[in-house]
């Protein structure tokens, strides 16, 4: 039971993922509005039904980003860049099981063995994930999670649902996440729920003290913000599987 609660604690806590994923775009493809992901070829329908439910917790989490998050990690700018570089870094290692194993699971052999390499270059030379070494000598990150698994093995992302605290999403991600969380090394590392909640927290506004305010930029240039979220979160989701 206490394991269940802290899954779904740390879902609802994963709100910078509401802007990343809001945001899974970097700010390079907010400004890119003739369609980043047409190398794919396919137009993806989104199937949205609860559209009314979605746009109240699209705002609920828009108010959170401006009035919350975004403050903190504006006032946490304070670090020096290549601290929280690093930090960042670090964390982006330790979810090296997650990219792994669904790698393994999608029969992508050799983005395994890429990341089995990282993350051993990383943790030794890179000293515990604090640099990262691996990217230098040419070893990029694979971008794979349970929803991806999923995906490829032929499961439908099913509709569309804007998560409170949690951001765009649909089911079969949503399910993925749950799957994912369960190969994150830091609640079997800490003593307790607490501890685990405000590491994932401190991740988050360090990830988010990085960003140049690229959902903010975005906001500027989109007719109708929830929309163009939707859409290119759904588009770059189904080029991910596709890759």
């Amino acid at each position: 039971m206490n394991r269940l609660m802290l899954l779904l604690l740390l879902l609802l806590l994963w709100l910078p993922s509401a802007v990343a994923a809001q945001g899974e775009l970097e700010e390079e493809e907010w400004t890119d509005f003739d369609d980043p992901f047409a190398e794919v070829g396919a137009v993806v329908t989104v199937v949205d039904p609860i559209e009314p439910f979605n746009r109240a917790m699209f705002w609920v989490n828009d108010r959170l980003y401006f009035y919350l998050l975004k403050p903190a990690a504006r006032g946490y700018r304070v670090v020096p860049a290549p601290t929280r570089e690093s930090v960042d870094h670090f964390f982006a290692n330790l979810s090296a099981p997650v990219r792994l194993v669904n790698s393994l699971l999608q029969g992508k052999f050799a983005a395994a063995g890429n990341e089995t390499r990282r993350f051993l270059f990383n943790s030794t030379l890179g000293v515990l994930g604090f640099f990262d070494p691996a990217s230098r000598r040419g070893w990029p990150t694979a971008e794979e999670d349970f929803g991806q698994t999923l995906g490829h093995w032929g499961v439908g992302s099913g509709f569309y649902l804007v998560l409170p605290l949690f951001g765009p999403s649909n089911v079969r991600d949503g399910i993925g996440r749950v799957g994912d969380s369960f190969l994150d090394p830091v609640p079997y590392a800490v003593n307790g729920l607490g501890e685990s909640i405000a590491i994932k927290v401190y991740d988050r506004v360090n990830w988010l003290s990085l960003d140049d305010d690229s959902y903010e930029k975005m906001k500027e240039q989109a007719l109708d913000t929830y929309l163009f979220i939707r859409d290119a979160y759904s588009q770059r989701r189904e080029a991910l599987i596709r890759k």
